[in-house]
């Protein structure tokens, strides 16, 4: 006999299970259009510059009022390899006119080792996501700094750059292995987590079985039975220790054996269990540690996001004083060379008249080919420090105005009047305080503490305390076939059928029974589990804290670093500032030298080789002040990373960076405007070698 309730839920399960297949297959169509769409508008239309958008993706995507959208695989904007609008407004003339401001502003925006930095930042936020939904491992991120940018190496007493995976240094003190160089093979280990994620599981079957009697009991020849199974189970951990679980189970039967009262036959049973860690599992450090520990690492990434800016400004800036140099190098080259010709041409005058030997000519030409040469090899390097730059500065250059466009330094070193004093242990004490890779550390060795504790409590025997509650209820109508009245008599005579009528039982009546203690289930118990000798487990502990140790040593290691890096970035300081000193008495001495030589030789008490001699000391003296200049600046820059004050001395908003986007402009200190912008700009590209 049917029963309409029972038959009502089957259908309202199928329609669900159809429905949902059908819009599985729908969403995959429409995404598969929209990716689609999305490549195609993509060919079309080029990539037009935007800021990077640093979406939370520890969050997941809300369920209301699309209840299926936690299904849906979200998309992950193109990465955006156009130029921001701020290099085409650089160009003027084809030139970029570039001050050392606008080029840590375009490194902000462009530069690509911080762009694949950048999405670490995201990568970290999985990790968070993963963690709250109860995972018992995490991936990890990598902490490395990128350096696959050519060009000036990073200051410092020596490290490898691009030697880990895309470009990055083995990390602050090596990653490749853990913060700091360190091996954290124990992190995030410790004793299982439970889904903190509800999972709901349906199972819906019908199944029809046919069997030959091998038993006279079986009363047919051939038993045939339908069987419909109708399960469904919810279960969930919590943070604390404790796992819950229902369960929901229906069959329905329908038989054509005489023996069974009632056909169709509805079992129904549910049963309510929790189980709670009382020895490992128990409390909130086990069972939160992931979560603890990827949020840790999301701070890392960020101090090491800032120590990624901190590198690659420390890099552009040191580009620029080396472009600056090559430019400047470049002119007094020219200058050289100018005075060579002229020299030579003065020569050829005198010998001429008779008032110089013939081997003076030969004399000055050699000189003039010599600054030739010179002048060519300064002015193949201004072209490749050019180069770097563009390539350092842009997403790509296959734009070739850009390409073509010659990069002109715009800011000159401004020396300040007097040095300032700045005792070494403040130095030393700003660098402790702000020194990205001494945060590292210390968040690190907070992770490793965390991960000590966890897996101290994974070494304790299983001891889980369980209660549960259920019920079953029988349901359904009865079996034609068994009831005695319709029987023969013969086989009625046997005893094998019921002479009254069972009253049917509907499904509701069925479900009641679970509830009303018709037939309860229920208990209480604990589970013990001893691992005998239990030597993985202390193993993994004696492990962790030697590991823990191992990083408290290297946080100290760090520190003592850093302190010699400060003192060295300070003496560098100190003597590159002499240098530039000496190297500015030189040019004056030079100057001087080569006036009085010049009007010796007006007098005629002097010889062009001697003028030749004093204006080739003075064109080396003017390139060393040049090259100490530059070699100032760059020690400058290098003190301030050795304290960690790079970014707050030339004013970067840590905001704009992770947005790709600056609208708070850098201010470089100790730099000024050149002065013959004009007569740069009216300059023509190509400077052709004078002529012999």
């Amino acid at each position: 006999m049917p029963l309409p309730g029972l038959n009502s839920a089957c259908r309202l399960a199928a329609a669900m299970v159809l429905t949902g297949a059908l819009a599985a297959s729908g969403w995959t169509q429409d995404s598969t259009q929209s990716s689609s769409a999305t490549a195609q508008s993509a060919a079309v239309q080029a990539p037009q510059p935007q800021q990077f958008v640093l979406k939370d993706y520890s969050k997941p995507p809300s369920a209301f009022p699309n209840v299926i959208r936690p299904y849906l695989p979200q998309h992950v904007p193109l990465p955006n390899l156009s130029n921001t609008p701020r290099i085409d407004q650089l160009l003027q003339n084809g030139k970029i006119m570039l001050s050392i401001d606008d080029a840590v502003a375009l490194a902000l925006e462009n530069n690509l080792d911080i762009g694949i930095a950048r999405y670490n930042l995201s990568i970290a936020d999985t990790d968070i996501l993963r963690s709250k939904s109860g995972a018992n491992n995490f991936l990890g991120t990598n902490f490395g700094v990128v350096q696959n940018t050519p060009g000036s190496g990073v200051g410092g007493l020596g490290g490898t750059v691009g030697s880990g995976t895309g470009g990055t240094t083995a990390a602050p003190g090596g990653i490749g292995a853990g913060t700091n160089g360190l091996v954290s093979s124990t992190l995030g280990l410790g004793s299982p987590i439970a889904s903190f994620d509800p999972v709901l599981t349906g199972t819906l079957q019908e199944d029809h079985s046919n069997t030959i009697a091998s038993s006279v009991f079986t009363g047919v020849p051939t038993l045939a039975q339908n069987t419909g199974t109708y399960n469904f189970s919810y279960a969930q951990g919590f943070q604390w220790g404790t796992n819950m679980s229902v369960g929901f189970n229906n069959t329905r039967i329908t038989t054509n054996s005489p023996f069974t009262s009632f056909s169709p036959l509805i079992n129904s049973g549910f049963q309510f269990r929790l189980t709670q860690h009382l020895m490992q599992g128990f409390g909130f450090l086990p069972n939160t540690r992931l979560i603890r520990l990827t949020k840790n690492n999301r701070e890392i990434s960020d101090v090491a996001f800032r120590l990624q800016i901190i590198t690659t400004v420390d890099q552009i800036e040191n580009m620029y004083w080396e472009l600056v140099f090559a430019y400047e190098n470049v002119r007094v080259q020219q200058e050289s060379l100018a005075f060579a010709q002229k020299t030579l041409s003065d020569t050829q005058k005198q010998v001429q008249i008779g008032s110089l030997a013939p081997i003076e000519v030969v004399r000055a030409q050699s000189t003039v080919a010599t600054d030739q040469q010179s002048l060519i090899q300064a002015q193949n390097n201004l072209q490749l420090q050019q180069l770097l730059m563009k390539n350092a500065l842009s997403r790509t250059l296959v734009d070739p105005v850009l390409a073509d466009a010659e990069v002109i330094p715009t800011s000159t070193i401004a020396l300040p009047e007097q040095e300032p004093v700045i005792p070494v242990q403040d130095l030393v004490n700003d660098a402790l305080g702000h020194r990205a890779e001494l945060a590292e550390s210390r968040i690190d060795l907070s992770n490793r503490e965390i991960n000590d504790k966890a897996i101290r409590n994974s070494m304790l025997p299983t001891l889980d305390l369980f209660a549960y509650y259920g019920g079953t209820g029988l349901a359904g109508a009865q079996n034609p076939i068994n009831l005695c009245a319709n029987e023969p008599k013969k086989e009625a005579a046997l005893g094998f059928c019921s002479p009254t009528a069972v009253p049917t039982t509907s499904y509701t009546g069925g479900l009641n029974e679970l509830v009303n203690s018709s037939a309860p289930d229920k208990g209480v118990g604990l589970t013990l589990t001893i691992p005998i000798r239990n030597r993985n487990a202390g193993a993994l502990q004696v492990r962790a804290e030697l590991e823990y140790r191992q990083a408290q040593m290297r946080l100290q290691q760090i520190e003592n670093q850093i302190r010699i890096e400060v003192r060295n970035a300070q003496f560098t300081l100190q003597q590159n500032r002499a240098a530039v000193a000496a190297a500015q008495a030189a040019v004056e001495l030079g100057r001087q030298s080569l006036d009085a030589e010049q009007k010796k030789l007006n007098l005629g008490a002097s010889t062009s080789t001697l003028v030749l001699q004093n204006q080739s000391v003075l064109a080396t003296n003017e390139s060393n002040l040049v090259s100490a200049m530059a070699a100032y600046e760059k020690s400058r820059i290098e003190l301030d990373r050795a304290t960690g004050l790079l970014l707050d001395h030339a004013g970067i908003v840590m905001a704009d960076a992770e947005r790709g986007q600056v609208t708070h402009m850098p201010n470089v200190p100790y730099v000024a405007p050149r002065k013959d912008l004009k007569s740069v700009m009216e300059a023509p590209q190509q400077q052709p070698l004078p002529q012999k």
